[in-house]
């Protein structure tokens, strides 16, 4: 019996943790010097970015081990240290193990298999084998491969930060205020979780796109880097990548229509494209639907259903951290009918009175301020301006298509606001994004989105 079996952290990570932070400042601060000079605009981000990832990932490592006594991200760590026993047998073995190549009832696993339990959902398990190839570098230390975990989805959001502050120049400090400082990307995107490969990966797809697109950087690597991703969000969240698909196409096609002369022609020519996007949408969700599970036409009213549930027992046993959207119905037209709810839970719930634990109740903060933002542009602007202000720029019309399929996926069918926290981590950056773009497009001298942020 290993010590990480009862998720208590070893006195010899925490004398080692050093060292390694130290590497991982040394190879961050030595970049920052080379490619931002002390007057680069973007240098005042970078070290803090990389610092609020750290603690993030320390804190919801010592959350899950201290409070929770286990949970997703350790129940990953020790598939990945059982995983890595299999070195002993021969690299071969270890090898046809990550690659997911081993076939159950391989005697050379045969003391593993029984602690290999995420073995049999290929999507956690690439998650697995990401963090044991990451314990070959930090010795199976729990901590360490967090922060390690934390190292890589920084450069991530690095990226994602580059992307939008290179559409939108002016806008340095709020650019980095939605992509590198918000609260849930930095707790939930830095842990040993799903949801930070996949925040990575898509961080660094968006990137591509915008190189590809903005820059025409028609470069291998560029390609390389964005298949490599698009392939990690396919495999460990593909509903990810079924809300990113769709917007981005109408991301394209919007950004280049603005070359058709005739307003008609191009009026008709919208309205053609987005019929043709979501009937494929549809089709999509149909032929991958046993890969989206959950997620899938078929199904999203059944978990809807589970959820209600669910509700009802969690409620009684603890505490009452899941929510309701009430009766789904049936097909596709009960499915419509919850968007603005399910959209509404994912963006701006649970409410303050909602929290009743800790880690809720930050969320809850956050979740409020997103809905003051949201009202505060309303009302300041109108939604005349808002509208003429999406009409005229493809990028917020992608973060809003975007932000809006993913919210509804992951609003109507998750259990609670604790597992919907981590969910929605994706759509938020680019939420914020289109909030501070539409505002900064029509504020008025000296008017400011936060006054006490100074944005």
């Amino acid at each position: 019996m290993n010590y990480y079996e009862f998720t208590i952290i070893p006195l010899i990570d925490f004398i080692i943790l050093p060292i390694y932070l130290a590497i991982f400042f040394g190879i961050a601060i030595k970049y920052r010097n080379k490619h931002y000079r002390r007057d680069h605009p973007w240098r005042p981000y970078f070290i803090p970015a990389l610092t609020f990832k750290m603690l993030g990932a320390l804190v919801i490592s010592f959350v899950f081990t201290y409070y929770y006594d286990g949970g997703d991200t350790v129940n990953i760590f020790e598939n990945a240290y059982t995983a890595n026993k299999s070195i002993d047998h021969s690299f071969g073995a270890w090898l046809d193990l990550i690659l997911h190549r081993a076939q159950p009832g391989d005697p050379r696993y045969y003391e593993l298999w029984g602690k290999l339990y995420f073995y049999r959902d290929p999507a956690t398990f690439t998650v697995c084998a990401i963090t044991a190839v990451l314990n070959l570098f930090t010795f199976n230390s729990f901590i360490i491969t967090a922060c390690l975990f934390a190292f890589l989805s920084f450069w991530g959001v690095w990226a994602l930060f580059r992307a939008f502050v290179t559409l939108y120049p002016n806008l340095t400090k709020p650019m980095a205020l939605a992509t590198l400082f918000i609260p849930s990307l930095i707790v939930w995107g830095s842990g040993i979780f799903k949801d930070t490969i996949c925040l990575f990966a898509l961080s660094w797809l968006f990137y591509c796109i915008v190189r590809i697109m903005t820059y025409k950087d028609y470069r291998l690597k560029i390609f390389i880097i964005a298949i490599i991703n698009f392939l990690l969000l396919i495999n460990i969240k593909l509903y990810i990548a079924m809300a990113f698909v769709p917007a981005l196409l109408l991301w394209i096609f919007f950004y280049y229509s603005r070359t058709i002369k005739n307003w008609y022609g191009r009026q008709l020519a919208k309205v053609v494209f987005i019929a043709v996007i979501f009937g494929t949408l549809t089709l999509a969700l149909s032929q991958f639907s046993e890969d989206l599970g959950k997620y899938s036409l078929e199904n999203i009213a059944q978990t809807s259903a589970t959820t209600r549930d669910y509700i009802n027992w969690v409620s009684e046993t603890e505490g009452g951290s899941a929510y309701s959207l009430g009766d789904v119905g049936s097909g596709i037209g009960g499915l419509l009918t919850k968007i603005p709810a399910a959209i509404n839970v994912t963006l701006f719930r649970p409410y303050p009175w909602e929290a009743r634990k800790p880690i809720v109740a930050i969320t809850a903060l956050e979740a409020l301020l997103f809905l003051f933002l949201t009202l505060k542009i309303i009302f300041k602007i109108g939604l005349k301006n808002i509208w003429a202000t999406i009409s005229a720029d493809p990028t917020i019309q992608f973060c809003l298509v975007f932000t809006l399929i993913f919210a509804f996926a992951v609003g109507i069918s998750s259990y609670n606001f604790g597992t919907l926290s981590r969910y929605k981590i994706p759509c938020l950056p680019f939420y914020a994004v289109a909030l501070i773009v539409i505002f900064y497009k029509n504020k008025r001298p000296n008017q400011l989105l936060i006054p006490f942020l100074k944005f």
